[in-house]
């Protein structure tokens, strides 16, 4: 954290935890449970048995290597993941002759998996309790860059197996968890008050449409700008129904939102319904990690929209929704690459003269043109 204490405070009222119990009646439904230390060292890729406080420095390289990636043994006995026999060659399947083995060693190597059976039971209770099919984050991020690995590409998790390979697999949920210590790190002390990581389930709703989420920008307490949340696609649904969508927003704001959020300079996404609710999704820190998505941070904070901070007669509506910029995908042409490109980013090249770096540059020519494109027709049309 940087910024000092009162940036801090602004990133940890932004946490899933602190601001549920104030929004519950307009959020998704979310059941929460404090993480144990030894689940949060297995999802860092540590032992999750942490080494005893005056362990010997200088014992056994092998001690200080990472375990091996293991999905945590089913204390349930139920396992919805296929798992391959430990020591075994999966070619070696290949070759009808060969005799199938596994030693003592192998199979105490199989046994070695951790196991968390108190979690796994409360996780399961309230997977079931919501449905059958959660949705699953920590205390700021979901596991979204992780999609890729799960069997359908999505987050929806119907077992504890699926949220461990979902957490264990993100860099996001590596991230949230680096920045704070562990209650067995050494630098826990009296300094650094002990941290609880929560995971919180959210209820799956296979039926929500991408295109209806929306990223929001409050400045000094105002609403500024919205953006399209799913910027990969080019939905034209969109283009007909934004000027309906976008006082839906603005309503949301000034009577459930911003009332009540205490941050000066904060985003927050939302779900619009096809009934015309809209749903509080999620809060980000302004800045830091948070995408500006069809913006820049550098545009949101320049003069032309801080000029916009003065209040406005509450009488004057549609002056008012002048003053919130929104911004959508107008065409197939304005769509950008994302997290959804189902493989790691590691593995695209975006270097100069790529695929990805061309398309890259057209994308930002087609939002340039777009951004001089008034989204509200003149008086005079």
């Amino acid at each position: 954290m940087q910024g000092g204490k009162e940036d801090e405070e602004k990133v940890l009222r932004c946490q899933i935890n602190e601001w549920y119990p104030m929004f519950k009646p307009h959020t998704i439904r979310t059941l929460f449970h404090p993480l144990p230390d030894p689940f949060l060292r297995y999802l860092l890729g540590l032992n999750p048995v942490s080494p005893p406080p005056h362990a010997d420095s200088h014992s056994d390289d092998d001690d200080d290597a990472p375990p091996p990636f293991l999905l945590p043994r089913p204390a349930s006995g139920r396992d919805p993941l296929p798992r391959p026999a430990a020591g075994i060659d999966p070619t070696s399947l290949l070759d009808c002759s060969s005799q199938l083995s596994v030693s003592d060693e192998d199979e105490a190597e199989a046994d070695s998996a951790p196991s968390f059976p108190e979690l796994e039971a409360a996780v399961e209770r309230s997977i079931t309790a919501l449905g059958g099919a959660a949705f699953p984050k920590l205390n700021w991020s979901a596991p979204k860059d992780a999609a890729w690995i799960s069997a359908d590409g999505t987050l929806r998790c119907s077992s504890f197996a699926d949220v461990a390979l979902l957490l264990h697999s993100s860099d996001s949920i590596a991230h949230d968890l680096s920045s704070h210590p562990l209650p067995s790190s050494s630098s826990s002390s009296s300094s650094f008050p002990l941290f609880t990581f929560y995971l919180a389930l959210r209820k799956w709703y296979p039926s929500l449409r991408p295109e209806m989420e929306f990223r929001c920008f409050a400045r000094c307490r105002r609403l500024i700008a919205i953006s399209q949340r799913e910027v990969t696609n080019f939905y034209p649904a969109l283009l007909d129904h934004r000027h309906h969508i976008l006082p839906l927003i603005q309503t949301f704001f000034s009577e459930v939102v911003g009332p009540t959020f205490e941050s000066q300079n904060y985003t927050f996404d939302v779900y619009v319904t096809s009934d015309g609710r809209v749903k509080l999704i999620d809060f980000n820190p302004w800045r830091a990690f948070t995408l500006p998505l069809l913006f820049t941070w550098e545009e949101l904070e320049e003069e032309a929209f801080n000029s916009k901070e003065e209040a406005v007669d509450k009488e004057q509506g549609e002056e008012e929704a002048r003053l919130v910029e929104f911004r959508i995908v107008e065409s197939q042409c304005g769509v950008r690459p994302g997290l959804k490109t189902a493989v790691p980013y590691d593995y695209l090249d975006t270097g100069e003269g790529s695929g990805w770096d061309q398309f890259l540059r057209r994308a930002d020519e087609e939002l340039r043109k777009q951004a001089k494109t008034p989204l509200h027709p003149s008086n005079d049309a």
